[in-house]
C-alpha cells in the first residue's frame, strides 16, 4: 500500500481506538472472518494475527498526549477482553489480551504494573495479609470479594500467566504476592467440590517450575508458615462456598469470650494448618521429577537442626522464674515452628519418600543434613532410638549408592566427598562403635572411588537394595578401565582391610552378642548355602543387616520353605537370641518370625515359649529380663490370634503363665502381662469355663491392693475386655462371678484416684449395664403364629 495510505489507516485506527470501546472494535474489526483457527495453517495465520494486533495495541500512537494517558484509557479495556462471552471469538480476544499484556510488561514494566497487573490481582489482593484495607471497620459476614469476582479474577490470572507462559521477574513478583491466597483457596477447594481447585493447582504449580530453585523454596517455606515471604490470607478474612462452585471472601466473625468459641476456633486453626500441610504435600507430589521436592525436604531438615540447636541453646522460661513475657513468647513461637517442622517432615516421608531424590547432589544434601545433626546433636534421651534408626537409614542410603543402586561417575564421587569431613568427624566423636565403624568404611569406599570398599559396606547396601547378604553389585575387574573389585584389594592394604578383615572374622566365628545369648550356628551346619548366610547375616553386627536376615527366614516359614522347616529349632534359637537385641527394628523382625514358626507348629513352640516366659535366662539383669519377657508376652499373643479358635487347646498354660506374670515385682511386666490376659479372655469367650474363677480372684485383689496406677488400670481393663468379648453371653458364662465384677467396678468408681482406671471402670460397667437390659428387656420380636381349631 502507497505510504499515504499507511498514515491515513494508522491515524484513523487510533482515532477509533482511543475513543469508549475503541480496543474491542479495532479486534472486532482486525479480526473479521477468520473461525477460531480451523487447521493447521489456520490456526498458525490465527495466531500471527492475534500477535500482530496486540503488538498494536501495546504500541503508543502519535496522537496520545502521553503514554501514562495512553495506558489509563486502554488497559481497562484490555482486560475486559479477558471476559468475552461469545465462545466463538472468546479465543481470539484471549489470545490478543494475553499478547498485549506481555507486550506491555516487557516494554513498560512500571506503567503495565500499575494499569494491568494490579487490576488483574486486585481482588485477590483485597484480602491478602498485606492488605491495606481497614477490615476492622466491615462488619462481621460482610462480603468482601464475591463469588463470580473472585472466579474471574482466578481465571484471568490462569490465562494471562500460564497459559501466557512468560517467566519475567515482573510476572513472576506480581505472583508472588498472591500466591499466598491462591494456595489458601487451593486448601479450601481440596476440603470442597468446586471448580477452582485445578485452576489454583496450575497457577501454583507454573510458578514453583518457573522461578528460580531459591525462589520457589522460598515460596514454599511461606506457603507452609516457616516465613514471611509470602502474604496469606487475612487473619480476619475467611473462605466461604458459593453457589456456583466457587468460593466467597467474607469477614470472620470476632471470638466472643465463650469457651466454647474459644475452643471451637482453636479446634478451627489446627484443622486449617493440617489441611495446608497436606495441601502443600499433595501439591509437592506433583514436583518430584524436577526435584523441588527432594530439594525442600532437605531444606526442613536443615530448618530441623536448626530449630533444634536453639531450642537447646535457648532456656526455657518456662521453669525459670526471672524470664520475661516476651522470653516466654519467643519460646512458644519456637516450639511451634519446630512442631510446624517435624510435622512437614512426617508429611513428606508418608506421602513422596519413595522418589523424592533425583540425583546425587539431592541424595549427598540429605545425608549431610541428618549427619550434620548427628554430630552436632548425638542420639541421647527419650528421640535416642529415632535418631540412631534415622542415621543408620541415611548412612545406609550412601552405602546403597556405593554399592550399586546408581552408576557413578566421577562428578558424582567429587558431590560424595562433601560428605568425607562430616564421616570423619562422626568416626571419631560419635558414641555408638558400630556407628563409627561403618562411618570410617563409608569415608574410605567415597576416598578410593569404591576400589576399596571394607565389608561393612556391602552389608549396610544388601540390607537398603534387599539383596541377598553377600551378593553384592556384579564385580568390575574384568571391565576394562574400571578399578578392581573390592575383594582383591582387600588383601593388599593396610588398616582398612584389615578393619574390614576384623569384621568378616568377627562375623564368621559368631562371637557372642551384647546381651549374652548363645553363639549363632557353625558354618558347618548342613544347612544350604543361601540359607546358611542368611542364618550367618542375624548376627551380624549392623542392625539395617540383621533385621533384614530376619526378615527373610520369616519369609521362608510363611512360604513353607522345607529346608527352612527343617531347621525350624535352629530358627527358633535364632529368633530368640534377637529378641533380647536393643535395637526396634532388630526385635520386632525377631518377634514376627517366632510368632511365625509358633502358629505352624504351636504344640512344639509354645511350650518352648511359655518356660522362657516364666523363667527368663540366668545371668542376666532383673530389667533386661522383664523386657524380654515383655517381648515374649507380644510373641505370645500375635499366636494367640493366629489360632483364633484353635487356642483353647492351650488355654490353661496361657493363662497360667500371665497370672503368674501378674504377680511379677516389676510393674510394667505386671501391667503387661495382666493386658495380654484380657486379651486372651477376649479371644476365648465362652470357652473360658471353671477357670473365671481365679481370672477373677486375681483382677480383683490387683485393682484394690496394687500400688502402681497403671498396673491397677490394666486390671479393670481386662474386666473391659472379658465383658466385651462376652457380649450377650455375659449373664451365662459369669453367673458365679457377676455379683463380684460388679462391686469390684463400683468400688473403682467411687474410690480410686487414677482417672483413667476410673474410665476404664466406668466403660466396664456401661458393657456390663447393656448386656443386662439385653438380657432384661430382650427387644421384641414379630412373629406369625397358625393356630388350627378343633
Amino acid at each position: 500500500a502507497p505510504a499515504w495510505l499507511r498514515r491515513l489507516c494508522g491515524h484513523l485506527l487510533s482515532e477509533r481506538l482511543l475513543r469508549p470501546g475503541g480496543v474491542q472494535a479495532v479486534v472486532r474489526g482486525v479480526l473479521e472472518g477468520t473461525d477460531g483457527g480451523a487447521g493447521t495453517e489456520a490456526a498458525a495465520l490465527d495466531w500471527r494475527k492475534c500477535d500482530a494486533v496486540g503488538k498494536i495495541l501495546a504500541a503508543c500512537p502519535q496522537q496520545c498526549l502521553s503514554l501514562e494517558d495512553y495506558y489509563r484509557q486502554v488497559c481497562p479495556q484490555i482486560l475486559d477482553l479477558l471476559h468475552i462471552q461469545d465462545k466463538a471469538a472468546a479465543q481470539q480476544f484471549q489470545r490478543v489480551a494475553t499478547t498485549t499484556l506481555l507486550t506491555m510488561a516487557r516494554e513498560q514494566p512500571q506503567l503495565a504494573e500499575r494499569h494491568l497487573l494490579q487490576p488483574l490481582l486486585a481482588p485477590l489482593r483485597r484480602c491478602s495479609e498485606a492488605a491495606e484495607l481497614a477490615l476492622e471497620d466491615l462488619a462481621a459476614g460482610a462480603v468482601l470479594v464475591p463469588e463470580a469476582e473472585l472466579g474471574s479474577c482466578v481465571e484471568d490470572v490462569l490465562k494471562v500467566y500460564v497459559v501466557g507462559n512468560d517467566s519475567s521477574s515482573l510476572l513472576l513478583g506480581s505472583l508472588q504476592s498472591v500466591l499466598g491466597v491462591v494456595f489458601s483457596l487451593y486448601s479450601f477447594a481440596k476440603q470442597n467440590v468446586s471448580y477452582l481447585r485445578s485452576l489454583c493447582q496450575d497457577i501454583l504449580l507454573w510458578f514453583l517450575e518457573k522461578a528460580e530453585r531459591e525462589q520457589s523454596l522460598a515460596v514454599l517455606e511461606g506457603l507452609a508458615g516457616l516465613s514471611s515471604h509470602v502474604p496469606t490470607l487475612h487473619p480476619r478474612c475467611q473462605l466461604r462456598v458459593g453457589s456456583e462452585g466457587g468460593a466467597a471472601v467474607v469477614v470472620e466473625e470476632t471470638i466472643s469470650d465463650c469457651s466454647s468459641d474459644e475452643d471451637e476456633a482453636l479446634y478451627q486453626k489446627i484443622s486449617s494448618e493440617q489441611c495446608h500441610v497436606e495441601s502443600l504435600v499433595e501439591l509437592l507430589s506433583h514436583c518430584q521429577k524436577s526435584g523441588l521436592a527432594g530439594d525442600f525436604f532437605i531444606h526442613c531438615l536443615k530448618e530441623l537442626t536448626q530449630v533444634a540447636a536453639e531450642d537447646e541453646a535457648a532456656p526455657n522460661p518456662a521453669v525459670e522464674p526471672a524470664g520475661s513475657l516476651l522470653e516466654l513468647e519467643q519460646y512458644q513461637a519456637r516450639q511451634g515452628r519446630k512442631l510446624l517442622v517435624l510435622q512437614l517432615v512426617a508429611a513428606l516421608c508418608e506421602s513422596v519418600s519413595d522418589t523424592v531424590f533425583t540425583d546425587i547432589v539431592q541424595v549427598q544434601e540429605f545425608v549431610a543434613a541428618v549427619l550434620h545433626r548427628a554430630c552436632a546433636h548425638p542420639a541421647r534421651g527419650p528421640g535416642a532410638a529415632a535418631e540412631v534408626q534415622t542415621l543408620a537409614m541415611a548412612m545406609g542410603l550412601v552405602a546403597a549408592v556405593l554399592g550399586g543402586a546408581v552408576q557413578l561417575q566421577s562428578s558424582d564421587f567429587v558431590v560424595l566427598k562433601r560428605l568425607v569431613p562430616l564421616l570423619e568427624e562422626l568416626s571419631r566423636t560419635y558414641p555408638e562403635p558400630l556407628t563409627q565403624e561403618l562411618a570410617s568404611d563409608l569415608r574410605i569406599a567415597i576416598c578410593t572411588h569404591g576400589a576399596c570398599s571394607p565389608g561393612t559396606v556391602g552389608t549396610a547396601a544388601d540390607s537398603v537394595l534387599g539383596r541377598k547378604p553377600g551378593t553384592g553389585a556384579p564385580s568390575p575387574a574384568g571391565v576394562p578401565g574400571r578399578a578392581p573389585s573390592p575383594s582383591s584389594l582387600q588383601h593388599g592394604h593396610g588398616s582398612p582391610s584389615a578393619h574390614g578383615e576384623r569384621s568378616k572374622e568377627r562375623s564368621t566365628r559368631h562371637e557372642p552378642t551384647a546381651s549374652g545369648a548363645s553363639p549363632a550356628p557353625c558354618a558347618d551346619s548342613p544347612a544350604p548355602a543361601g540359607l546358611q548366610e542368611l542364618l550367618l547375616s542375624a548376627y551380624d553386627p549392623q542392625p539395617p543387616s540383621r533385621a533384614a536376615a530376619l526378615r527373610r527366614l520369616a519369609s521362608l516359614v510363611t512360604q513353607r520353605d522345607p529346608e527352612a522347616l527343617r531347621l525350624q529349632e535352629k530358627l527358633l534359637q535364632v529368633f530368640l537370641e534377637n529378641v533380647q537385641h536393643e535395637d526396634a527394628f532388630v526385635y520386632l523382625s525377631a518377634i514376627q518370625g517366632v510368632a511365625l514358626l509358633s502358629s505352624e507348629y504351636p504344640e512344639r513352640i509354645l511350650p518352648v515359649l511359655l518356660a522362657r516366659y516364666e523363667c527368663p535366662a540366668q545371668g542376666t539383669e532383673d530389667a533386661a529380663a522383664a523386657v524380654t519377657r515383655m517381648k515374649l508376652g507380644e510373641v505370645l499373643m500375635r499366636v494367640t490370634r493366629a489360632l483364633g479358635d484353635m487356642v483353647f487347646q492351650h488355654r490353661e498354660p496361657l493363662i497360667r503363665a500371665f497370672l503368674r506374670g501378674a504377680r511379677d515385682p516389676d510393674s510394667a511386666l505386671r501391667a503387661s502381662s495382666l493386658s495380654n490376659l484380657g486379651e486372651l479372655c477376649q479371644h476365648l469367650g465362652f470357652q473360658l469355663g471353671s477357670i473365671i474363677q481365679e481370672v477373677t480372684c486375681c483382677v480383683t485383689a490387683i485393682a484394690r491392693t496394687d500400688p502402681e496406677a497403671e498396673v491397677r488400670r490394666a486390671a479393670v481393663h481386662v474386666v473391659v475386655l472379658l465383658l466385651r468379648g462376652l457380649s450377650e453371653k455375659v449373664t451365662e458364662v459369669l453367673r458365679d462371678v457377676l455379683r463380684d465384677l460388679y462391686r469390684l467396678l463400683k468400688h473403682v468408681a467411687t474410690a480410686e484416684r487414677d482417672g483413667a482406671t476410673v474410665l476404664h471402670a466406668q466403660l466396664a460397667l456401661e458393657e456390663l449395664d447393656t448386656a443386662v437390659r439385653r438380657v432384661l428387656f430382650p427387644p421384641p420380636a414379630l412373629e406369625k403364629k397358625i393356630v388350627v381349631l378343633p
